[in-house]
């Protein structure tokens, strides 16, 4: 296959449209400052919190974890509150933060839309419907903590069968029909969902569903982390290495024919992968939006449209803005926890309009 360039920038000097070019940052400057910025995040969100507890304390305790360090008798109750609930749950936040990003960006480029991000194809709220048959009605109890996991995830994986065989036809799977079909299983999902949370009995449970439909890292542990973390690093590894065929993808089926790219074999690789790191994401948090549809969109304004760049920066972005979007989330009305989807659409709504009120800037690089 021929290396695909990314497609080239709408403005510039001279540009039809008038609109003056978008400065790029270098990418290893940048680079440097996420990877620096990532870890101090995770330490605050770490260190704030309902429970206060001082800087000296959350470094002491987190050396005694990852050390395998001691601790007195009356730091116990502290040193559970840093390494058994707000560590993993920092961690949970970059590992979903990153995983929504970097499937954002390859959902944008599979269906070729600005406005797609990962719950376009449907998968979340068919997650739901799992997860809320647990919290609601005790479904696979006999999994114990594993239930709402593995009935998110089965429920995310049988909504993708469903998808992908309504969306398929006999020359494979085009953009508009993934869009529509998504859509379709969108509404369908939801309105089960709606259905099951009405004919439940009211109580904690329904704001436990509530909870987890919005988006709510509340459930993280050090069991259901390292699963989200497989798929999500299997999932951004294997986009990365098809940064190239996504540059061609981006630029049109023919094009990506043309440099030697099968389109839609290549879109079937992006939904299922897109499916799979979805459904274990929901799964772990709930269904946590626009992550996906805004982080790849800043990536692309930072860095330009080479996949090869914006793969390796929106997970960072997404990872350290899902951290601090959690620490917001606990600490806004503490002792009150928000739930994290809300904080995301506060957030992301104005930062969206601006990015796309800014000149210069159009989808794919501009």
């Amino acid at each position: 296959m021929e290396d695909a360039a990314p497609p080239r920038a709408a403005g510039g000097p001279g540009a039809p449209d008038g609109r003056r070019p978008v400065r790029r940052v270098p990418l290893p400057p940048l680079l440097a400052a996420l990877l620096i910025a990532l870890p101090l995040s995770l330490v605050c969100g770490v260190r704030f919190g309902a429970a206060g507890l001082s800087w000296g304390e959350v470094l002491r305790f987190l050396g005694a974890g990852l050390t395998g360090g001691t601790i007195a008798s009356d730091e116990v109750s502290a040193y559970t509150i840093v390494w058994e609930l707000r560590f993993p749950r920092a961690l949970l936040a970059a590992v979903v933060g990153a995983g929504l990003a970097g499937i954002g960006v390859a959902v944008q480029a599979m269906v070729r839309n600005a406005l797609a991000d990962p719950f376009v194809l449907g998968i979340s709220s068919g997650a739901a419907v799992g997860a809320n048959a647990v919290l609601l009605f005790g479904a696979l109890s006999g999994l114990g903590i594993w239930a709402l996991s593995s009935a998110a995830f089965g429920s995310a994986l049988i909504s993708m069968v469903l998808v992908y065989a309504a969306a398929r036809t006999p020359q494979g799977l085009t953009p508009l029909r993934l869009v529509l079909t998504g859509t379709a299983m969108y509404y369908g999902f939801s309105a089960i969902t709606t259905l099951m949370v009405f004919s439940a009995e009211r109580g904690e449970a329904g704001r436990a569903a509530m909870m987890w439909l919005l988006g709510s890292l509340g459930g993280a542990n050090w069991q259901s982390l390292p699963i989200a973390a497989c798929a999500v690093a299997g999932g951004l590894a294997h986009l990365l290495w098809s940064a190239r065929r996504l540059n061609a993808l981006a630029m049109g089926d023919e094009t990506a024919a043309a440099l030697g790219v099968d389109a839609r074999r290549l879109r079937g690789e992006l939904f299922l992968i897109t499916a799979a790191v979805t459904g274990a994401v929901v799964a772990v948090s709930g269904a946590i939006g626009f992550v996906g549809l805004m982080v790849p969109h800043v990536a692309r304004m930072l860095v330009g449209a080479d996949h090869r760049r914006v793969l390796v920066v929106a997970p960072l972005l997404g990872a350290i803005l899902l951290v601090w979007v959690d620490i917001i989330s606990r600490v806004l009305l503490a002792p009150v926890e928000l739930p994290v989807g809300v904080i995301t659409a506060v957030v992301g709504v104005p930062c969206f309009v601006l990015l796309m009120r800014r000149r210069g800037y159009t989808f794919g690089g501009a």
